[in-house]
């Protein structure tokens, strides 16, 4: 029996570093051996190895994706890999870890994905903490762990004799993707991820390219980006130090500060699934280039992967403008619902806690629609437009627009202003004029008159018509706008379509429709917490991995957050995808039939605390539950049992 410890890290310390400890501790002792893991992320430490585990410990696991202190670990074992590698390939790593232990070398195939971490993908298992790798020069200075920053940095390092060749986070060859950073340049990058609520996709995409930058021996630094700011913000110098520039956005990102530098834009989803090809097309770039898209980047990319280019047009401009517009959405929905705490009808006495209550939250929701107006102008315009789009946005809401109002107001504000701010010459002493005076006062002219006299009368009419139509939904026509809206909500798991259903249900919340909202929250939940519930009730159709993910999926659903279903989606999407869209489809139709209204934006199963934010309350949880009944019965139909491995007898 070995003593074993272990270290998992990701950037969030959320769902990789909680289900890489998990599926080395159950590994570990099935196989007799005994280990303590600590988890490391942006909260801090969870569960400290104690001083004297570390001691009597004959090797050490660090599954890490960011960059940890190895310096107690002196004179110890190390196995260096990634969370997601330690998910996957738990087996691999703990009998590595004990064959190196016990002298008896490296097990052969290795595990994939075990590299160290400053080097590209070779093994690294020589003694020594922080120090632990054989020559090599630094490739600069790596972020520290308290800083927040997505990234390491550091030595290259000899690969063991007699090591098994590295293979990549999927298996796969990695001889020419690992290589170490060019010649004559500083084995660096930056890059920005970026996604309408910065939840899941933002930060996963930041994992996985820290993942894969960590594999070709480059250091990272990612910027991620959602409705709650900026994190882990680059420097002026860490810009300027780096070989190129990576943004992996689903919303506008602005790229002034990147000016000359190798500029990749992409789509988040396309970072998230596709890292290592990303990174080959940024560092394939020209000196200075700034590429649109990857595709006009890099014609030819040696790898079997079609390339996609980021959001662009309509859809990646609306997205900006609903994650500047959730939390005014989310603020006013949950005040709101407090002043109904005191009763129903509370808020009509002036100068009452309710009716301050109801004050503040019609006061963000007078905000909502400018908010999504001008930052989808700011989207296509970028400063010029904001001005323009927010009067627009304001004159929609005043006219009864709504949402749609407010969309129209925001694409034509946009590209208003960037006509103006294209064609309008100045000599150059009068340059000064042309942000601050002629492009809003132009702008702000013609959107505000066009809203006032074209269109903003018919766009209203229809606001009221879909209004009063989702309103007066009853039966048959609600479950049929509830399927709708839930299939749309599990097809993709938080892509395009994930994001039309949202927006559209976010945007009917200031026209006090609140159905839609309350059946496309609900349909969101069920496709992680219906696989979550599979794992246990139909364990023999899951690995070991899968079924310790199905813990993390079980929380990332309680919080309305789709994207814990999408490892199981992309492993096996001909049986997963149908399933899940099956029981979110069940779950959208039984909450429009009955009735269920939800007055908050996001929030999951934590928002039904806060006293009328969901009504009905216990019919919105049959609905919940029964889509997940569905979703798991749906994976017991489509999966098969796997085949039986024999479980290791303990020494």
């Amino acid at each position: 029996m070995a003593k074993l410890v272990a270290i998992t890290a990701c950037p969030t310390g959320i769902a990789h570093t909680v289900m890489a400890a998990e599926a080395l501790r159950r590994v570990a002792t099935l196989k007799g051996h005994e280990i303590s893991v600590e988890m490391m992320g942006s909260g801090g430490v969870r569960e400290p190895l104690d001083p004297a585990a570390v001691g009597a410990a004959d090797a050490v696991i660090v599954a890490a994706d960011i960059t940890v202190d190895e310096s107690r670990f002196q004179g110890k074992r190390i196995i260096r890999t990634s969370t997601a590698a330690a998910i996957r390939e738990t087996d691999h790593i703990i009998e590595e870890a004990v064959a190196r232990a016990t002298g008896a070398g490296p097990v052969p195939g290795g595990a994939p994905g075990m590299h160290a971490p400053r080097a590209g993908p070779s093994l690294s298992s020589a003694p020594g903490g922080a120090g632990g790798f054989a020559g090599g020069a630094p490739s600069g200075p790596a972020a520290s762990p308290s800083s927040g920053a997505v990234g390491t940095g550091g030595s290259s390092a000899m690969q063991p004799s007699g090591a098994a060749t590295p293979r990549g986070p999927a298996g796969a060859e990695s001889a020419v993707g690992a290589q170490a950073a060019a010649p004559g340049g500083s084995g660096r990058l930056v890059a920005i991820t970026a996604c309408p609520t910065g939840i899941a996709h933002t930060f996963m995409a930041a994992e996985a390219l820290t993942r894969a930058a960590k594999a070709k021996g480059y250091t990272i630094k990612v910027e991620t980006q959602g409705s709650v700011g900026a994190k882990n913000l680059l420097t002026p110098e860490e810009i300027a130090a780096a070989d190129a520039v990576i943004i992996g956005a689903d919303t506008h990102v602005s790229t002034e500060r990147f000016a000359g530098k190798r500029l990749l834009k992409t789509s988040v989803g396309e970072a998230l699934k596709q890292a290592d090809s990303v990174i080959s097309r940024a560092l394939a770039l020209p000196e200075g280039g700034t590429a649109a898209t990857p595709a006009e980047a890099v014609p030819q990319v040696h790898t079997g992967t079609r390339v996609k280019a980021e959001p662009t047009g309509a859809y990646k401009h609306l997205l900006t403008g609903v994650s500047f517009m959730l939390p005014f959405v989310v603020a006013g929905g949950l005040v709101m619902a407090l002043s109904f705490v005191f009763g129903i009808e509370a808020f009509e006495q002036e100068g009452t806690l309710p009716a301050a209550l109801m004050q503040i939250g019609q006061a963000a929701f007078a905000l909502m629609v400018p908010a999504l107006a001008g930052y989808i102008a700011y989207s296509i315009a970028d400063r010029p437009g904001l001005a323009p789009g927010f009067i627009g946005g304001m004159l929609a809401s005043g006219i009864g627009a709504g949402f749609l109002g407010g969309i129209a107001a925001g694409f034509l504000a946009g590209y208003v202003a960037r006509w103006f701010r294209d064609h309008i010459k100045l000599p150059a002493n009068l340059e000064g004029l042309k942000p601050v005076l002629i492009l809003p006062l132009l702008s702000s002219l013609v959107v505000g008159l066009l809203m006032v006299y074209v269109i903003g009368a018919p766009v209203a009419a229809i606001m009221r018509g879909l209004t009063d139509f989702l309103t007066g939904l009853r039966g048959a026509n609600a479950i049929l706008l509830g399927l709708l809206l839930g299939a749309m909500v599990a097809i993709d798991t938080g892509g395009p379509v994930n994001k039309a259903a949202y927006a559209f249900a976010v945007g009917l919340l200031g026209s006090n429709a609140f159905t839609p909202m309350a059946a496309v929250m609900a349909a969101g939940m069920t496709p992680p917490l219906g696989l979550a519930l599979a794992t246990v009730v139909a364990r023999n159709r899951f690995t070991l991995q899968e079924r310790e993910a199905g813990k993390a999926a079980a929380v990332l659903g309680l919080s309305f957050i789709t994207e814990g279903a999408i490892p199981f989606a992309a492993k096996d999407p001909l049986r997963v995808i149908p399933a899940i869209v099956f029981g979110s489809a069940v779950t959208g139709a039984l909450s429009m039939w009955f009735g269920c209204g939800l007055r908050a934006p996001h929030g999951g199963v934590f928002v039904l605390a806060i006293p009328n934010a969901v009504q009905p309350v216990g019919l919105y949880l049959v609905a919940i539950l029964a889509g997940t009944l569905a979703t798991t019965l749906a994976l017991v139909i489509l999966k098969r049992p796997l085949p039986e491995a024999p479980v290791p007898a303990s020494p």
